[in-house]
């Protein structure tokens, strides 16, 4: 038997809420973004830090949302929060994660602990969002 995945839905309107998912495992990324967009989130999502600094730099969201999972990932996520930071200090910037996450920046404003589960994750952004 095969699990079954449940979402709670949250009274999010569509489209009025805009996240920048930035993260490094295409799988676990577009999982999320369908998540997220199933929720009533405006999503746009890449799998490269050089990429979500230009997408930031065209645009603006309600909140960035950075995958730390895997080798490196937490300096680079912690010098994107950053320079986010310095253009707009008002940025909302969550790091979203399955362990412990060490900062050494004043970087992120929040972290998501969703160990790979779906209602943790839309539960940390709504709480971020509201």
């Amino acid at each position: 038997m095969q699990p079954r995945l449940a979402l709670v839905c949250y009274s999010v309107s569509p489209g009025t809420r805009s996240i920048l998912h930035v993260c490094s495992r295409d799988l676990i990324r577009e999982l999320r973004d369908r998540i997220l967009t199933l929720q009533g989130y405006r999503v746009e999502s890449t799998l490269s830090i050089s990429e979500a600094e230009e997408l930031f730099a065209k645009s603006r969201f309600d909140l960035v949302l950075v995958d730390v999972e895997g080798d490196g990932r937490v300096p680079q996520a912690e010098k994107l929060c950053e320079d986010i930071k310095r253009q707009d200090p008002e940025q909302k910037i969550a790091f979203i994660c399955n362990y412990r996450v060490s900062k050494l920046s004043d970087c992120p404003d929040e972290i998501i602990r969703s160990d790979f589960n779906p209602e943790a994750m839309v539960q940390g952004v709504k709480e971020i969002l509201e």
